[in-house]
């Protein structure tokens, strides 16, 4: 049965997960995109939706109750407030995989997660709710990562690593195994992390500090 779906953000990683949606529905008729949703809207971004031939549904607060939602923001913090809005109207969260991605044995996941093309998941990797991971983002065997966390393009994440809720991979960055980066921790793209990474910190660099 085809669900009706509404994705929230009209930025760069909700058309991405557009994109998502109709790989998706290519194999297998699946979803029924009713629009994207977002409270402010740049003219550049409303331009991009309307070429794709999408339709911007109004704010965040405009989408009935019920419906099926990918909350497609990048940044965690704002991903979480936006869940935590949305959950008062008893929307329910799909989770959105490419069907392109490598995926291991036992992997397990929460709601909501959304995962872009090219995207590689080792064996015995549990992610928690609303955790997206980008393109040619690469988790390794063992790892957990928990909600809200966000692992950017082409990062790395070795084997055995923990990200706390709410951590940013920053694009093209790699994590060594059996790390843990703290919870609402930021890597910055490109950095080489070497040790533990505390909470509430901002590390890069090679090796990261």
């Amino acid at each position: 049965m085809v669900r009706d779906l509404v994705v929230i953000g009209a930025g760069g990683f909700g058309r991405e997960t557009i994109d998502v949606i109709r790989a998706i529905n290519e194999q297998q008729p699946t979803w029924n995109l009713v629009g994207v949703a977002d409270d402010a809207p740049s003219a550049t971004n409303l331009g991009r939706l309307s070429a794709l031939g999408v339709s911007h549904l109004g704010s965040i607060g405009d989408i009935p109750r019920g419906l099926a939602v990918a909350v497609a923001v990048g940044q965690p913090s704002t991903r979480k407030r936006i869940v935590a809005t949305l959950t008062e109207r008893w929307h329910s969260y799909p989770s959105l995989a490419h069907p392109g991605n490598r995926v291991g044995s036992a992997f397990r996941h929460g709601i909501g997660l959304i995962s872009l093309p090219g995207a590689s998941i080792g064996t015995n990797v549990t992610l928690g709710d609303h955790v997206h991971l980008s393109a040619n983002a690469v988790v390794g065997h063992d790892s957990q990562l928990g909600n809200y966390v966000s692992v950017n393009p082409n990062a790395t994440v070795s084997g055995e690593v923990h990200l706390d809720e709410g951590s940013l991979i920053g694009a093209g960055s790699v994590i060594l195994q059996g790390l843990r980066v703290g919870r609402q921790s930021t890597v910055g793209a490109g950095a080489c992390v070497v040790r533990n990474t505390p909470d509430l910190t901002t590390v890069k660099g090679v090796p990261a500090t």
